[in-house]
Formats: C-alpha cells, sequence, structure tokens
C-alpha cells in the first residue's frame, strides 16, 4: 500500500514539472511570433496550477497519458502566420522530449548515488523516471493527427486542401480521443492487454523515441 502511495505522489510531482512546461512552450513559442495573448492571459507561466485540467489530469493518473489546459493564442497576430502556427504547435512536443533527454541522466544519478533517506529518496528517483516516461509520452500523444492535439494542428499548417478525412479527425477528434482513452481505462481495469489501443502503440513509438537519450547518456555512465 505505501508504495502505490508513493507512486501516486510521483506521478503528480512528475506532471508539475511535465505538463507546465509543455503548455509555457507553446506560450513561449506564441509570444516570439508576435502573439501576446498567453501573456494577457496569465499563461506566460511555469506555474502546474495555471495549466492543470482536471480531466487531462486525472486520465495521466489513472492511464499514463493525458493533457493540460491549452494555452489561448491568436494566430492572427503572429507576424508571419504559417510559421509561427508551426512552432507554437511543435514547441510543446519539442519540450516535452527535451525533457526527458534532461530528467534521464538525473533518474540514474539518483539510481546510483541517492543515499537512503527514508522514502524521500524512493520518491525523487520515481518522479524522475515519470518525468523521463511522461515526457516521451505526452510528445507522442500530442503529435496524433488528431484534433485538438498539436499533431493536427501542424498537419493543418501544411494541409491546402481539405478533404474528407481532415474534416472527419477535425469535427470528431475529441470523441476518438475519449474513446480510445476509455478502451485504455477500460483494458487496464479488465487486465485486457490487447484492448489497450492507444497505449500500445504510444508504448511502441516511445521505445524507439527513448533510444536516442538512453544511448546518448549511456555513453557517459
Amino acid at each position: 500500500m505505501i508504495y502505490d502511495i508513493l507512486d501516486y505522489i510521483s506521478i503528480f510531482l512528475a506532471l508539475l514539472i511535465v505538463l507546465p512546461f509543455h503548455e509555457f512552450a507553446h506560450g513561449f513559442a506564441a509570444v516570439k511570433s508576435g502573439d501576446l495573448t498567453p501573456k494577457l492571459q496569465n499563461r506566460y507561466t511555469l506555474n502546474p496550477f495555471a495549466h492543470f485540467d482536471l480531466p487531462g489530469l486525472l486520465c495521466f493518473l489513472f492511464a499514463g497519458f493525458g493533457w493540460a489546459k491549452p494555452v489561448p493564442i491568436n494566430p492572427n497576430n503572429f507576424t508571419n502566420y504559417k510559421k509561427g502556427c508551426f512552432f507554437v504547435s511543435i514547441a510543446g512536443v519539442v519540450m516535452n522530449y527535451v525533457t526527458s533527454f534532461i530528467a534521464y541522466p538525473l533518474f540514474i544519478l539518483a539510481i546510483m548515488f541517492m543515499p537512503d533517506i527514508g522514502y524521500f529518496d524512493e520518491v525523487i528517483t520515481y518522479s524522475l523516471f515519470y518525468i523521463f516516461s511522461f515526457g516521451i509520452t505526452f510528445a507522442i500523444f500530442n503529435l496524433l493527427p488528431i484534433y485538438p492535439l498539436d499533431g493536427f494542428r501542424v498537419v493543418d499548417v501544411f494541409n491546402k486542401k481539405r478533404g474528407p478525412v481532415f474534416c472527419f479527425l477535425r469535427d470528431k477528434g475529441v470523441y476518438i480521443l475519449y474513446a480510445l482513452i476509455g478502451l485504455s481505462v477500460i483494458a487496464d481495469v479488465l487486465d485486457i492487454y490487447q484492448l489497450d489501443i492507444l497505449g500500445n502503440f504510444i508504448g511502441f513509438v516511445a521505445s524507439y523515441l527513448q533510444i536516442p537519450i538512453t544511448w546518448f547518456w549511456g555513453l557517459i555512465f
């Protein structure tokens, strides 16, 4: 029981890092592209509670992936519309991968050198692992080309023709996400691994995306 509690504490602490860094990156890119809306809406901050979305947070806690409250932007203020939309859309994903890249060596150092100080050392070690893990899975999740995720917005930047598939993903995307997340939760409750389509896909891609990080730091440690 105590280790389950420590696990949830560690997950929550990891989310205090992963989610606000992701959303701040969107806001930072928007401001640099000429839109001050994130500042005017008090979302140009690393304060995690300014970015938390309760359903997305609960999904993170129980399904391993979720979302934060999107930073409001007005692309009409961008000095270069297409370039601004692209950089704002991709900024959060890039930040997630950078966060994982930084967290991994800290996780390894914690395993190697963290002294035994009650349960505190385990919380630190677990939290660093979840920051590394969530950074990658959050990046993959957000790259899915389904509205309202970042991947859809990246596709939208370069998509000149609004075909039926694009319109379907835009209009029904949120319901597709809810259905996939619902399947993941049901799969976890019923212990039916094959039913977790979204989780299996993210896990498969993550196993490859983490290779450059572990390989690079493996040269040092």
